[in-house]
């Protein structure tokens, strides 16, 4: 079993930047394909991006190719989101989720893991 545990949202003006970080437990982080999901009120779970489990592949929603990279240390137990030239509709609550084996998937139905997700606002 996996606990996930995200940190590093908060408030920031529209163009500045944020970077999510997503703890792991347990020892086997390594063999967990990462993903960064977000929603706002009233509104499904987005897919934003999603590294392998081995970290080669990683896949990202459109709406954020250009400004988001995932990345992750297993070292650290941990896998990141650096988010620049930040828009307010990017404001949700992000979420990660981790899939043993997982190989970049972008559907929320493919995850087994979820963190309790972290509030990312950003003021026009």
């Amino acid at each position: 079993q996996v606990q996930l545990v995200e940190s590093g949202g908060g408030l920031v003006q529209a163009g500045g930047s944020l970077r999510l970080s997503c703890a792991a437990s347990g020892r086997t982080f390594s063999t967990y394909g990462m993903g960064w999901f977000r929603q706002t009120p009233g509104k499904e779970r987005e897919f934003v991006a999603a590294i392998s489990f081995g970290g080669k592949r990683t896949t990202y929603a459109d709406s954020v190719k250009g400004r988001f990279t995932i990345s992750r240390d297993n070292a650290k137990n941990t896998v990141y989101l650096q988010m620049n030239s930040l828009k307010p509709e990017d404001t949700a609550v992000y979420y990660c989720a981790a899939r043993q084996w997982g190989t970049g998937e972008t559907s929320d139905a493919h995850y087994n893991y979820w963190g309790q997700g972290t509030q990312v606002t950003v003021s026009s």
